[in-house]
């Protein structure tokens, strides 16, 4: 039942009736309020303020002297929705055209990206390098739950790397079923676990999809009924993981769900100097070469390379921040942030 639209669009055409022809105008809006209800007649029968709108109508056509028959008032222009059913049947798991229509605004957007050993960039452009060993959730809200799981780099070594990831799309009644996505080393599968690559049987069930960009090496899972894109990838012995996320989404979760990496960061007593590596060592100046040749500019991904390259002594690790940046120019809602320097 659509009454809730007749009632909105009448109220829109009558907000601001002046001058002299007035009466007209308002007699044209209550046609045309009146061939809205008559649109939903079917759908409304059961419906109380279907009925009393269609009374009112009728009291105010005898009040003003409006006749039954002639103009209209012109439709109130809408958002291009892609089929005839209208805006709520389709859009709901359409989260930017749903916030775009609700706002009169595109969302806001925020990035995180975990990669190398690991370094996190949060959604508030911070960056640390953390010594997390074995699983820690990188989010943890009413939408989504990501989990990384680390493992040393070589036997015996301090520095540790994403070995798994796990990513959890939470059940969303109108759109999608819950989704799992695993990958591991040497296993970046473009498919959930189940086998599937999108939501499901849900009317909205393509709202989430995934596509292999780079065979077993990098796959893209677009979340649209949340207005979310992840990027995961393999570089070398190496996960990464990238996001860019609604900030509504990221911002939904409670205070017990405090502990996410991509909001606060890794734990103070978690967290490495990227200096401590990089002091006096030949090794240094090669792997400064090396990152140097796929990141030109001396931020923090160059940074974030050096040091993995020094400490693993891989040299594979000059494409975990190489993807990492590319991602970050592809998920940054404002691209001046893409460089950090610290």
């Amino acid at each position: 039942c659509k009454i809730l639209r007749c009632n909105s669009e009448y109220v829109a055409a009558t907000l601001n009736l002046r001058g002299s022809n007035r009466n007209t105008a308002y007699c044209n809006a209550l046609r045309s309020y009146s061939h809205c209800t008559r649109k939903t007649a079917r759908t409304c029968r059961g419906d109380l303020a279907y009925h009393s709108a269609v009374h009112g109508i009728e009291d105010l056509m005898i009040q003003n002297n409006c006749s039954k028959e002639g103009p209209t008032s012109p439709p109130r222009p809408r958002p291009p929705a892609p089929n005839h059913q209208g805006f709520e049947s389709l859009d709901i798991c359409n989260y930017e055209k749903s916030f775009l229509y609700k706002h009169g605004r595109p969302p806001s957007y925020q990035h995180c990206a975990a990669f190398g050993d690991p370094h996190i960039r949060t959604f508030h452009d911070d960056f640390h390098t953390c010594r997390v060993e074995g699983s820690w959730p990188l989010l943890d809200n009413d939408y989504l739950f990501v989990q990384a799981t680390s493992s040393p780099v070589a036997k015996g070594s301090n520095a540790t790397v994403t070995s798994k990831l796990t990513i959890i799309f939470k059940n969303m009644k109108e759109c999608i079923d819950q989704k799992v996505y695993k990958a591991e080393i040497d296993n970046v599968p473009a498919a959930f676990e189940d086998g599937s690559v999108n939501g499901g049987e849900r009317p909205g069930g393509s709202s989430l999809a995934i596509q292999e960009r780079s065979p077993g090496q990098h796959v893209e899972i677009r979340a649209d009924y949340i207005g979310t894109t992840i990027a995961v990838r393999q570089a070398g012995r190496q996960l990464s993981f990238s996001i860019r996320a609604a900030e509504e989404v990221a911002r939904a979760f409670t205070e017990e769900q405090d502990l996410q990496l991509c909001v606060g960061g890794c734990p103070r007593s978690q967290r490495i100097s990227r200096s401590e590596c990089c002091h006096g060592h030949l090794a240094a100046e090669t792997a400064r070469a090396l990152c140097k040749e796929m990141l030109p500019v001396e931020d923090v991904y160059f940074q974030s390379c050096v040091f993995d390259v020094v400490t693993s002594g891989d040299a594979n690790f000059t494409m975990a921040a190489h993807g990492a940046l590319e991602d970050a120019r592809v998920f940054l809602p404002n691209a001046e942030k893409l460089h950090i320097f610290q």
